[in-house]
């Protein structure tokens, strides 16, 4: 399940043997490493083109200019392109263009230690708005920012850069959709027919892509990109699906990396991407969606909405039933109600907002949630990111992995789940069933592990995160060695960095300016509570 602000079915909530002409740019591309030379001739083949593409993107580096009008990033922010193959295998074959932008480092040229590569999730997400947190001098990271350019960038197949699409990006917002969770096995038809329908349009409206959007392939670009900046080595800071980006990276690249700092960790373990990693999702969106009603019921004399968490839960259900029976304003059903609701567990600072255009249906006043709930069919500008941006978390997720094809898993799987976590379990089984037809080749998961070179990687994880669970941060903290865990106890928000938590920020800060880690892990106290 994606991360889906602003609009609905946005975790969330999805890869150098070398040439000597690589060897040959100086200063830009970083010394092959002993994992680039895979196991057998096509992984091989990848190694080599992406060494290939990084030489030319050295040599080549980046046009840089004023941001075009429609981009909406105005100056000092600056805007260019870096080429990269399709298809890695074949480095001197089709050529894609990837949509970068950065805003130079606000210190002195003494304190320049380079770029700071973003990437904030999805899959699917845009990472282009990352500047933009120089020019609005946000706090947490100006310190940083007298260090390092910011650079953001769209991965293969988002926004500006080779954007896919699955379906009219119209038809993909219309409301109200059906209820997630089934009645009979009539709905459930209904809804694997649906899945079946936008795995062949993605395959019509972006079949040659497909088999190429893979997160290897991502990381392969982001080594591109590296080079295409000058950087010697990568520094890169990763949320949500970003970590596991960055986990593959660094198995790919370890000797490329400088400093990575990974937030909120998707579980990079083979079994886990990405049916069972979407099933844990389940679990754990239940148990941040029960702290969040938690936080209402202690402050019911703000919503009215009940002074126990029983109560709350029994209003969601009744908002649920009414909306099923006669959707509000026409266009909210529960798929609808699930989609806006799902920011409270994702984000703490969903929660007060959440809560009041809830108290304010409670009160009779039902516009305010239809005009948060309901998709706006005049933004075609935003309805065409909210699809091309679950078209990319759909293509690559389906490509990673082999998942199964088989409906009586999807079925047994989700109907055990639902009994106790309801709230989320069949809308991200629908979300995710096109891959149980995808009509392209799904690959095997990157083994992520350490390899020679890598340096210190700085974990960071909120104890209750729904769309990435802690055991994934566990998990990655046993892979790479000489990495370091940040804990932040009794808390779930998702993406902490962004947060303003002291113990946090300032060992972020340390690592990327010094690359210093603490001597053990850290658990830190949680953030501020959310005022109502």
């Amino acid at each position: 399940m994606r991360d889906s602000r602003p609009k609905r079915r946005t975790a969330a909530l999805g890869s150098a043997g070398v040439l000597v002409t690589a060897a040959l740019i100086a200063g830009a591309v970083a010394a092959p490493t002993a994992s680039a030379t895979a196991d057998h001739h096509g992984k091989d083949r990848e190694a080599r083109g992406v060494a290939i593409a990084a030489a030319r993107a050295a040599k080549t580096g980046v046009d840089w200019q004023d941001c075009p009008e429609d981009w909406n990033l105005a100056r000092p922010i600056q805007c260019g392109r870096v080429s990269v193959p399709m298809d890695y295998a074949k480095p001197y074959g089709k050529q894609i263009e990837l949509a970068v932008d950065r805003i130079g480092n606000t210190g002195a040229k003494s304190e320049r230690q380079g770029a700071l590569l973003y990437n904030p999730g999805g899959p699917g997400g845009s990472g282009l708005r990352f500047p933009a947190r120089v020019t609005a001098k946000n706090p947490v990271w100006a310190d940083v920012a007298k260090a390092y350019d910011f650079v953001g960038f769209d991965p293969r197949g988002v926004g500006r850069s080779a954007p896919l699409s699955c379906v009219d990006p119209q038809e993909f917002v219309k409301a109200p959709k059906a209820d997630p969770v089934p009645r009979s096995e009539a709905d459930k038809l209904v809804q694997r027919g649906l899945a079946r329908e936008y795995a062949e349009g993605c395959h019509e409206r972006s079949g040659e892509m497909l088999p190429h959007m893979t997160t290897p392939n991502t990381a392969r670009d982001l080594d591109v990109i590296r080079a295409a900046l000058g950087e010697k080595k990568l520094n890169f800071l990763g949320v949500s699906y970003g970590t596991y980006l960055g986990a593959v990276y660094a198995t790919l690249f370890p000797g490329h990396v400088r400093r990575m700092v990974v937030d909120s960790v998707v579980n990079p373990s083979r079994e886990k991407i990405w049916y069972q990693a979407n099933l844990d999702q389940d679990v754990a969106f239940e148990g941040r969606w029960k702290d969040w009603q938690d936080w209402v019921a202690r402050n019911d004399a703000t919503y009215h909405l009940g002074d126990t968490r029983a109560e709350v839960q029994e209003r969601w259900l009744e908002l649920r039933a009414t909306a099923e029976k006669n959707p509000l304003g026409g266009v909210v059903g529960p798929a609808e109600l699930i989609s806006f609701f799902q920011s409270a567990p994702y984000y703490d600072s969903a929660w007060a907002p959440t809560a009041a255009v809830f108290s304010r249906y409670a009160a009779g006043d039902t516009r305010a949630l239809v005009d948060a709930a309901a998709p706006d069919l005049s933004d075609t500008a935003g309805n065409a990111a909210a699809e091309n941006g679950n078209a990319v978390y759909t293509a690559v997720e389906c490509a990673d992995a082999k998942w199964p094809t088989d409906w009586r898993t999807w079925d047994r799987d989700s109907t055990r789940l639902h009994r106790d976590h309801p709230f989320m379990t069949w809308a991200n089984a629908w979300m995710n069933l096109p891959c149980a037809t995808w009509p392209a080749k799904q690959h095997t998961p990157v083994d992520v592990k350490s390899g020679k070179g890598l340096p210190p990687v700085l974990i960071v994880q909120s104890e209750r995160d729904a769309a990435t669970p802690y055991a994934g941060a566990v998990e990655l903290h046993q892979r790479l060695r000489g990495s370091r865990l940040i804990t932040e106890r009794n808390a779930g928000s998702h993406g902490v960095t962004g947060l303003v938590n002291p113990c946090v920020n300032d060992r972020v800060d340390t690592y990327l300016l010094t690359g210093e880690v603490d001597r053990s892990d850290v658990t830190c106290a949680p953030h501020a509570t959310p005022k109502p």
